[in-house]
């Protein structure tokens, strides 16, 4: 009896020794994502008693302009706070839309450093940054300088060491503590490119991808995703992301040429060091909605790819959308989890998809645990293009989000605006998903901003419980030829409705511009799509079929009173899940960050944001025990939820 009680209190101080030391070390909390926390102080009972316990202001956000007024050229968008802070060592860390990094007392808030990379705001149309990376030197002790290495990246492309105690730059890395990410790209627009997403760390190398502006130029810096030597800021290796037959274009001096206009690795970045893999989310090769000059050049796009940690070469790769189009790119984080098949247990990945398709594949090969069959799709792209017969269906899950607009049960909240939905859904090519875009114009359902976005999924890893939100929006796309860009323009500019709700996208170097509205909206702004505008769904992981699925959010501080009525809204951001059987998310377009249980989708709880919370949130314990939940609540522009840069922490009393 003595033995088992001294192996039952063994087992007690080492489970409570893991959940106090239970660091959020990286974006998705592991290196395979997963938004998945040990911590088990906040429950389903007490989760409504939380309270405020400290906020955090950067001052680093502007008005600017909102989604609705982007076919102003040279104007700068609001700023939307996206980032998910990281806990390592007792501190954690976040960035902010202008970049800056803060090191914060994560029981009190208070300010450790800060550090300014002094990036040019007015210049920048987008300005965001979704998080950092951490490294720690297990050559130094943690007294030496630079034992452990935040690493960031910034809206102007370059790429920083900051030792984690200080805020100083780490000398011995790159120049002086920075790396140029434009080296290599060729001469373009700065605009053009951009790092927002945290960088990866999987042993000493730091692996980064780049934003790409693909709706503007086919000539556009390519997609390339290198490795650097987290010391010394070294390159290591680079993967261009040219298909397997395409010759590399070599310079006068023997060294290949990063080629432009490929796809980009925008979102979230993946590691796993006990494979040594590294798996892409890639986006579409430039322009988005015309391929007909790739030449196969998209072969990886709209993928996830699997590189060899060492070398960068592929290991596989597996295509979510053949031949895209559509802006169908691979939005989020590659997220692992373990499943048991056949009397074996699988390392698997689920990723979502704008489609509100869920691909679940095994990680180390990517074949689908699930079949996924190519079924027929609609024929017929613009002259000079081509679309694929088939494309890629999973067989489970079934899809998160519907994937046609009936014109008779399109939405407004009168007979007027919906009618304008229905004529409009019936004038348009309007044949389900994939629907290519069109001289008349097309349906694009589910839209090209989700479905599913970078929020990723949540995997609650002790229940195998898959956590998405996804949106309920559609959108048009209109291919105009070239000779009447500016004419189109002129016509968009005068068009109150259009204006207000669309862009005119240039594409240079194919033969069409294109008339993209991110949301398919009656006259009075109202989504012609019927609610719920936006769900949160769960997902069985051993069995592939869905648990749940609940309207998220409502339409209040969306639309005018009385219309708060309206369950399901737009959302911007993901879940975070914990092993008490919780789910938290803020994300929707009204303010508020709210609790779920995992099991049923039950909403417990609901936090009143001083705007939208379109991050992720994270959850720990500190030192002390106490267990504390931290989300970004500084509002979206696409969502039309105002700018600010809160960053609010919650705890029990």
């Amino acid at each position: 009896m003595k033995y088992l009680s001294f192996l039952l209190l063994f087992i007690f101080l080492s489970f409570n020794s893991i959940a106090q030391n239970d660091d959020w070390s990286s974006y998705g909390k592991d290196p395979g994502g997963g938004h998945f926390s040990k911590a088990t102080e906040i429950t389903p009972g007490n989760v409504k008693d939380l309270e405020r316990i400290w906020v955090h202001r950067s001052g680093d956000y502007h008005a600017g302009l909102n989604w609705t007024e982007d076919v102003i050229p040279n104007s700068s968008q609001q700023t939307s706070f996206q980032a998910t802070p990281i806990l390592v060592n007792e501190t954690l860390y976040y960035c902010t839309p202008y970049n800056r990094v803060f090191a914060l007392n994560p029981e009190t808030g208070e300010e450790k450093w800060v550090f300014d990379p002094k990036i040019n705001i007015k210049e920048k149309a987008l300005l965001h940054c979704r998080g950092v990376g951490s490294w720690i030197d297990n050559n130094k002790t943690e007294n030496d300088e630079c034992y452990h290495r935040i690493i960031s990246g910034t809206i102007d492309a370059e790429l920083f060491a900051l030792d984690g105690k200080t805020g100083e730059l780490c000398s011995d890395f790159g120049n002086n503590g920075k790396i140029d990410l434009r080296d290599g790209l060729g001469t373009h627009n700065p605009a053009y490119y951009y790092s927002v997403s945290p960088p990866a760390i999987i042993g000493n190398l730091i692996i980064v991808g780049g934003g790409v502006a693909d709706n503007v130029s086919t000539s556009v810096p390519g997609g390339v995703v290198r490795a650097y030597d987290v010391v010394t800021g070294d390159l290591v290796w680079y993967w261009d992301p040219i298909p397997p037959n395409q010759e590399p274009i070599i310079d006068e001096d023997g060294n290949q040429l990063y080629q432009r206009g490929t796809t980009n690795v925008w979102s979230i970045i993946s590691t796993d060091p006990e494979l040594n893999l590294i798996y892409l989310p890639t986006g579409n090769t430039a322009a988005d909605n015309y391929g007909g000059h790739r030449n196969g050049s998209d072969y990886y796009s709209s993928s996830v790819v699997a590189l060899n940690a060492s070398t960068g070469k592929v290991v596989w790769h597996f295509q979510t959308v053949h031949h895209d189009i559509w802006d169908y790119d691979v939005p989020s984080q590659p997220t692992f989890y373990d499943v048991e098949k056949d009397g074996k247990i699988i390392k698997a990945l689920a990723q979502t998809t704008k489609m509100g398709f869920v691909f679940l594949l095994n990680r180390e090969t990517g074949e689908p645990i699930f079949p996924v069959e190519e079924r027929d799709v609609p024929q017929g792209a613009v002259e000079g293009d081509y679309v694929t017969k088939t494309q890629p269906f999973p067989t489970k899950p079934k899809p998160l989000t519907p994937t046609y607009l009936d014109p008779d049960d399109v939405f407004g909240f009168t007979p007027w605006d919906r009618g304008y939905c229905k004529k409009a859904a019936q004038d348009l090519r309007n044949e389900g998903l994939y629907t290519p875009p069109s001289l008349e114009g097309s349906v694009h359902y589910p839209s090209a901003i989700g479905g599913a976005n970078w929020g990723g999924p949540a995997i609650d890893s002790s229940r195998n419980i898959l956590i998405a939100n996804t949106m309920n929006l559609s959108s048009t796309i209109v291919m105009v030829p070239r000779s009447d860009c500016d004419k189109a323009l002129k016509e968009l500019a005068r068009d109150s409705v259009q204006s207000r709700f669309s862009a005119l996208q240039q594409n240079e170097g194919t033969p069409y511009c294109t008339i993209r509205a991110y949301g398919f909206m009656s006259p009075l702004g109202v989504p012609c799509t019927k609610p719920p505008w936006g769900n949160l769904t769960a997902i069985d992981l051993n069995t592939g079929d869905h648990l749940w699925q609940i309207p998220l959010g409502t339409s209040k501080d969306l639309a005018p009173f009385p219309f708060w009525w309206i369950k399901g809204a737009p959302n911007v951001g993901g879940p975070t899940v914990t092993a008490s059987g919780l789910t938290f998310i803020a994300a929707t377009s009204d303010y508020y960050l709210r609790a779920f249980n995992t099991e049923t989708g039950d909403e417990l709880a609901k936090f009143r944001l001083p705007t939208g919370g379109h991050a992720t949130p994270m959850t720990f314990k500190t030192e002390n025990g106490k267990q504390i939940v931290v989300i970004a609540a500084g509002g979206h522009w696409a969502v039309g939820s105002p700018a600010s840069d809160h960053l609010i922490a919650f705890a029990l009393p």
